[in-house]
């Protein structure tokens, strides 16, 4: 990793397409139980605003590269503009955002207290992407694609992604050449045939493969489980790389070229604060290099070095491109 390599990174142009949401933290103190019920009080000290979901994928790309654009659905609401203003004041463009009358903006409250979250309050409606709202995708893609180095889809399974909507991209990508990235849910089980990469988490990856995880602690090219779901899903997929993320143990490539080879990463957190949000900027950044030129595996070690620095934050961090180049 080095300086050039990083000025390369700020003339990509990539798009985020997935559920977006605004996360709101709540920080405080618990000094006592409630007389009321058997609950702790919080006392409130601050309360934070960050974009959530595929909203943090694309503020996860602002610091390195100006030409981030995110595209999701948001109510016609206070949430959303909150939402809006934060990612515009990071650099990132939401003109491509569709707004549903109907619907309110996800939001995610988490409450707590000494650097412990306590509970999570969620406020959404699961809704599938309508097919008048594809059809306003399309146009709205197919209107900037040219100009696009990258699109990443970031599934948080709430609806917008959706079977046709995967086929789309995969049919634009196709025409227009261009690099497509996927970052799965498991409560959203679809056809990724036809995208460049598919990253799924252990969770996920085991889920989609049908195989239950004994958590072998050993060295993860040596898991018979975890080889047995890397084959799996290069078979049901039919994609040319999976890439897995492992937590403590890194993460793992897997080529449909040579699937009996598999490629391990150690990973490169120091210390581990929060993992929330760590997937979003995998998923970025290993994009945002690999759309820069970087080899599969060099971009799988900027994706590993990244997340090894936001787990170190609390909240829905991102990091600089100084952190980036100094945890090289």
């Amino acid at each position: 990793m080095s300086p050039a390599t990083l000025q390369s990174f700020a003339s990509a142009r990539i798009l985020v397409v997935g559920d977006v949401m605004l996360d709101h933290f709540v920080w405080g103190n618990v000094r006592r139980i409630s007389p009321e019920a058997p609950v702790p009080v919080v006392e409130v000290v601050r309360e934070t605003l960050f974009p959530g979901g595929a909203a943090n994928v694309a503020r996860n790309l602002s610091p390195f590269t100006r030409h981030s654009f995110i595209m999701g659905r948001v109510g016609r609401d206070n949430e959303a503009q909150k939402l809006c203003a934060l990612l515009n004041d990071e650099g990132v463009s939401t003109d491509t955002l569709l707004i549903d009358e109907n619907l309110p903006t996800i939001c995610k409250t988490r409450i707590a207290a000494r650097q412990q979250q306590i509970v999570r309050v969620d406020r959404e409606v699961l809704q599938q992407l309508s097919d008048a709202e594809l059809a306003e995708v399309e146009q709205r893609v197919r209107a900037k694609i040219a100009d696009l180095d990258a699109i990443v889809i970031e599934d948080y399974g709430k609806g917008f992604i959706t079977q046709p909507l995967v086929e789309l991209l995969v049919r634009l990508a196709k025409e227009f050449n261009k690099l497509l990235t996927v970052d799965p849910s498991p409560r959203n089980p679809l056809d990724w045939r036809g995208v460049s990469l598919v990253k799924p988490n252990r969770l996920e990856a085991f889920a989609a493969a049908g195989i239950d995880d004994r958590h072998n602690a050993g060295d993860p090219v040596r898991d018979p489980q975890l080889l047995e779901v890397g084959a799996r899903l290069l078979a049901k997929w039919q994609v040319p790389h999976i890439l897995i993320t492992l937590g403590e143990q890194g993460m793992v490539i897997f080529n449909a070229s040579d699937p009996a080879a598999p490629h391990h990463i150690p990973t490169r957190a120091r210390e581990v604060y929060d993992v929330s949000g760590a997937g979003d900027t995998a998923i970025a950044l290993l994009t945002l290099a690999l759309a820069s030129g970087l080899s599969l595996h060099d971009a799988a070690e900027v994706a590993n070095h990244a997340s090894g620095i936001v787990v170190g934050k609390l909240g829905t961090a991102t990091l600089t491109p100084d952190e980036l180049l100094n945890a090289f």
